[in-house]
């Protein structure tokens, strides 16, 4: 189904969902739950949900008494190793309230470009999604290396997303949209819509200006979003606390309008 409109985001039939580290670890860890509430609505209508989360190293950094995010990737993989862990826990925590089960789906960049990877990984996903359990996707921080991460989960989710064919694909942060420029300075104004040949022209895209979310920002959420609209998926970017309306299909956000292909030719959707 080609979702064209936020009116549709109701009748999906499959959605990726990707949630940053800062909107559900350390003093926001309570966001678990409403999340989790909005998720629950969606596959209680039948639509299928697939959850990226962010957030193993950032969760497991308590408990390995560190002040602050390691810069070593020997300390970052044992964080995750631990953070992993509890934020499933968590998360399994939450859903068990719904009589719903998650699976985890750890990868890494390398397994996405492997083509054999990738069709396990393909495989795996859709017999989850056949059997109604809810896949909680996240980088193998444990095992990637510097020079093989991802370096952002906005574009796992893309390649998620593009990867079984998502109808949608809802990026969510700290800030509740595109800005037409950092949304701290002044006269930065909200994008309410970008159809699928809008070059943004006009628009400061920084690297933080979508605040200081993890590892990514602005500029990965927006080449995520071209990503996943180029394959066909609608992408809709907006905040953690307005998830809930979001999969309502209520007008919050920025709506990144997919391309649409019709026997062989290519439109564009611009409204």
């Amino acid at each position: 189904m080609v979702i064209t409109d936020r009116d549709l985001i109701p009748a999906a039939r499959r959605i990726v969902v990707k949630v940053g580290s800062s909107s559900i670890s350390g003093d926001n860890a309570h966001q678990i739950g409403p999340l989790v509430d909005a998720l629950a609505r969606a596959h209680g209508r039948g639509t299928q949900v697939v959850l990226v989360s962010s957030g193993a190293i950032a969760t497991g950094i308590p408990y390995l008494s560190l002040t602050g995010r390691p810069s070593d990737l020997a300390t970052q993989q044992a964080a995750a190793a631990v953070g992993q862990n509890v934020l499933i826990y968590r998360y399994q925590d939450s859903f068990d309230r719904y009589d719903i089960v998650a699976g985890q789906v750890l990868l890494t960049a390398g397994d996405m470009e492997n083509p054999t990877h990738r069709s396990n990984a393909k495989r795996a996903m859709e017999r989850l999604l056949d059997l109604r359990i809810l896949p909680i996707v996240n980088e193998n921080d444990t095992v990637a290396t510097h020079e093989i991460r991802f370096g952002d989960n906005d574009r796992l989710a893309s390649l998620v997303a593009t990867l079984i064919g998502a109808d949608l694909l809802v990026l969510l942060s700290d800030v509740d949209a595109l800005y037409t420029r950092p949304p701290h300075e002044p006269g930065a104004e909200p994008i309410g819509f970008v159809a699928a040949d809008d070059e943004l022209a006009g628009v400061e895209i920084g690297p933080t200006g979508l605040a200081g979310v993890g590892t990514g920002g602005a500029v990965t959420k927006v080449s995520a979003a071209r990503h996943a609209a180029s394959a066909g998926s609608a992408v809709l970017l907006t905040s953690t606390q307005l998830v809930a309306r979001a999969l309502a299909g209520e007008r919050v956000g920025t709506w990144f309008a997919p391309v649409v292909r019709d026997a062989g030719t290519e439109l564009r959707a611009t409204s």
